[in-house]
């Protein structure tokens, strides 16, 4: 090689890499990317349409957890052992580790409410209304294992779960105090910009956070918010409050996936038929051997 030809080469090089570095560092030193604009639905608002789901382990403990032999475990000679009900569940019983979705890690249990989460966690088999398909509640809906869609328009905002076939209408026009408790709540949802924000009241006591016993009374209140941060992307809070359980309010945070499966739609998973012979097997006139 020629000594002019390698010192085109040697220059050529390095403008081509000053250009990459300026390219790289431009969003720091220059002007910031450009914040996403989520196409708008028919009322002019961010259009949340589709179908979503987490991908994170939430739904096991919203805690930072390391992995466990167990949902519900006992003493062992060497440490914590599957308990009797789960122990034939092996692996598939075994909890996955996770990061964790609360802000600041740890939930502000009052003393007395951390000890009712913990023989919560002792008795999960006996206790979980996830084990029973009760309908899951707000928040934990959205973190469970299943798709879910959300339906807009310029009148009405609809959210249909794949879990237990649960559903929710998003007044709004505030209509007043929940005339009754219930498992999915009363939902009433605002516009802050580019954010949906939806106020829920009106539960009854008997859905958990988690399948790590985490738990609240009737007095829970959720404040969640929507914002749709990219094309395929929401990202999720919801604010928890609940004076009887907790020291003060807590949040927790994480992103939602559209699911872009071909023919993607909601399945049907009503599973109470599944747990008929949970729930009732014993009442048969000769029930089955368990």
């Amino acid at each position: 090689m020629s000594p002019a030809f390698r010192s085109l080469l040697t220059a050529a090089s390095g403008a081509a890499l000053a250009a990459f570095v300026s390219l790289a560092v431009a969003p720091v030193s220059g002007q910031p990317l450009a914040k996403y604009r989520a196409p708008r639905a028919a009322d002019g608002h961010p259009d949340l349409n589709g179908i979503w789901q987490s991908l994170n382990e939430a739904n096991w403990d919203l805690e930072m957890h390391m992995a466990r032999p167990a949902l519900q475990t006992r003493p062992g000679p060497y440490g914590p052992v599957p308990a009797p009900p789960v122990l034939a569940m092996g692996a598939v019983a075994a909890v996955p580790p996770g990061m964790g979705v609360v802000d600041g890690g740890e939930i502000p249990y009052k003393p007395e409410a951390l000890e009712q989460r913990n023989t919560n966690r002792e008795h999960w088999s006996q206790l979980d209304p996830e084990v029973k398909c009760y309908l899951p509640g707000v928040p934990r809906a959205t973190y469970m294992p299943h798709p879910f869609q959300i339906f807009h328009s310029n009148k009405a905002i609809f959210f249909a779960y794949q879990y237990s076939g649960a559903v929710r209408n998003i007044y709004l026009t505030d209509p007043g105090p929940a005339p009754v408790d219930s498992w999915m709540g009363q939902s009433f949802g605002t516009w802050e910009g580019e954010t949906l924000v939806v106020d829920v009241t009106g539960f009854n006591a008997d859905t958990w956070f988690d399948r790590a016993g985490n738990h609240h009374t009737e007095k829970l209140h959720v404040v969640e918010r929507y914002t749709r941060t990219a094309a395929d992307v929401l990202s999720y809070e919801a604010t928890i409050e609940d004076p009887n359980v907790f020291t003060r309010p807590w949040k927790i945070s994480m992103p939602l996936y559209r699911r872009l499966d071909k023919g993607v739609q909601l399945m049907d998973f009503k599973c109470v038929e599944f747990v008929e012979e949970l729930m009732y097997g014993q009442f048969r006139k000769s029930p089955l051997p368990r």
